[in-house]
């Protein structure tokens, strides 16, 4: 098993010696599956981001695969379309070991800006859309009905609910797998690889991209007929890498999700709610033993990387969940962790300024004077359909400067994930490790679907089984193959996004961290010095996150 340092110098010769079709930009869920798309249709792809993959906005997210519900108000009926199209393709065929059904709940109290009957109109609406295919139809649950399904729900007013159907995912995997998948039809991806400039010919185009390696230092240079700028909330960055006079073209808005242990909150099903003091729609969501609350939607005009939990969104959040699970009485001690995305939604050409939460969460492609496009928009949901029309536009570009070459048609919506092949609607194999856990195995299962036999292989060893923390389900073997097989290549990459110690352990992992950063030293090639920085930057990240949560209270 070759070490990360190892397989990055593998990965950076082929950068650096190799001429591409297409550079992607951002290993987010639009970037990663336009690095998917393109290199199954016999391009030539190089994928690269300055952070571990997916550390941006996907895996920020409310973790929900949904066709869009609260859109059907702004009469935004084709995003709402597509949404539902993808989110049964998710979970149908393409990844249902990530994508699975939650029932929602949304109640309805007197004075709500939309009654039963506009709700329930709308909800026909969303069935529809779906070509009735949902995981079932909504209904309608009359007071006595919903006290029984969410009996934490405040009961003043409260005169009925719908229950309907959406999905819920975790977005990161779901944006790993993607990458795994590129990388595996023959793409070279590479994490923690910043864009720190373009070379541009003499007439004006883009020849090569200067990266820097983030771990290491070391500069390098990629040649790509075709680049793509699919970076999320920092697209207009790059886009002034390329051209200091180019005019922004994103409105970034700000989300934040907070953790609270799901006993306080007390409820069943994901629950849609109205914000107390903006009327706007929110989720309470089961996440194993925690409720994931959020989210906001703030314009945030400041870098990216500095995107935080502040002390308003954090009382915001709280006073609409406890308005409407008045048991709760949460507060600010009570959240267990949080975290914080920037949208990157696209500016309006309205001449009037749109609220934040009415901005098009429809998709844009803008090509700059130098042949760079620029991907911006969109959602976690259609994330596939983007990446194809994307794709397309490469596939033409190429074709006019290759007229004899030729593409396979689009694959992605035919082809599963890694983790989906062969897997079945009856549970976990039947034949788990033996003395393993069945419920270690059921998280393995769960996690990795299909590529559970490739962990498997590490389980011969007693102490791969063990668990990094008690009462979380993340065994030893889990953090090897997060660096062996994941691209994982900082502790924070293992607790964030291939694992979610940070989130559900109280501690966000730090009473094992130095255990963890042992055991993978090898595999990272990381001396003393090196652990102890690695460490220090993880403790970095929490507290920087904790004392924003804490500014100013009291």
């Amino acid at each position: 098993m070759k070490s990360l340092r190892e397989r990055r110098a593998d990965a950076k010769e082929a950068l650096a010696r190799r001429q591409f079709d297409l550079l992607v930009i951002g290993g987010g869920i639009t970037g990663a599956g336009i690095a998917r798309d393109a290199q199954m249709r016999g391009m030539s792809v190089a994928l690269v981001d300055k952070g571990d993959f997916a550390s941006g906005t996907s895996s920020r997210s409310s973790k929900l695969v949904h066709g869009g519900l609260r859109y059907l108000e702004q009469f935004d009926i084709k995003l709402v379309l597509d949404a539902c199209r993808e989110r049964d393709l998710l979970r149908r065929r393409l990844a249902p070991h990530l994508v699975r059904p939650l029932p929602f709940v949304f109640p309805i109290f007197a004075g709500d800006p939309v009654g039963r009957w506009r709700l329930g109109a709308a909800m026909w609406l969303y069935d529809a859309l779906s070509a009735f295919r949902n995981v079932g139809l909504h209904r309608y649950l009359g007071r006595e009905r919903v006290e029984g399904v969410e009996p934490g729900l405040k009961r003043s007013g409260l005169r009925g609910a719908m229950l309907y159907y959406d999905c819920w995912t975790d977005d990161a995997r779901l944006t790993l797998e993607n990458v795994i998948s590129a990388c595996a039809h023959g793409a070279v991806a590479c994490n923690h690889m910043s864009v720190v400039g373009f070379t541009h010919g003499d007439t004006g185009k883009i020849e090569s991209v200067q990266l820097e390696d983030q771990l290491s230092g070391e500069g390098l240079r990629v040649r790509a007929s075709i680049v793509i700028n699919a970076t999320g909330p920092w697209v207009d960055r790059v886009r002034a890498l390329d051209d200091p006079a180019s005019k922004p073209l994103l409105r970034p808005t700000k989300g934040v999700h907070l953790l609270v242990p799901r006993q306080r909150v007390g409820n069943r099903c994901a629950v849609a709610i109205r914000g107390v003091r903006d009327r706007r729609v929110m989720f309470v969501i089961p996440w194993q033993e925690q409720a994931l609350l959020g989210t906001t939607d703030t314009d945030f005009d400041e870098l990216p990387d500095a995107v935080s939990s502040e002390p308003a969104d954090v009382e915001y959040i709280l006073e609409t969940v406890n308005h409407y699970f008045p048991g709760a009485s949460l507060r600010e001690s009570d959240v267990v962790a949080s975290y914080a995305g920037v949208r990157p939604l696209v500016e309006s050409t309205s001449r009037r300024r749109l609220e934040p939460s009415r901005v098009s969460r429809e998709e844009a492609m803008i090509e700059s004077p130098s042949g760079l496009i620029s991907v911006a928009g969109g959602k976690l949901t259609t994330y596939r359909r983007m990446a194809e029309q994307a794709t397309d536009r490469v596939v033409k570009l190429l074709s006019r400067k290759d007229p004899r070459r030729s593409f396979a048609p689009c694959k992605t919506a035919i082809e599963p994930l890694p983790g989906a092949g062969g897997w079945g609607s009856n549970g976990p194999p039947p034949h788990p490790p033996a003395d393993l856990p069945k419920e270690v195995w059921e998280h393995i299962v769960q996690t990795y679907g299909a590529r559970a036999v490739e962990l498997a292989s590490l389980l011969s060893d007693p102490a791969q089984r063990e668990p990094v923390i008690e009462g979380l389900p993340y065994i030893w073997a889990e953090l090897v193959y997060a660096v062996a097989g994941e691209f994982a290549a900082t502790l924070e990459d293992v607790f964030r996004r291939r694992t979610q110690i940070a989130f559900r352990a109280p501690d966000a992992g730090l009473s094992r961290a130095r255990a963890v950063v042992d055991t993978l030293a090898g595999l990272l090639l990381w001396d003393a010095r090196a652990r102890e920085e690695e460490l220090g930057r993880y403790r970095g990240s929490l507290e920087s996150e904790r004392c924003h949560m804490r500014e100013g209270a009291g």
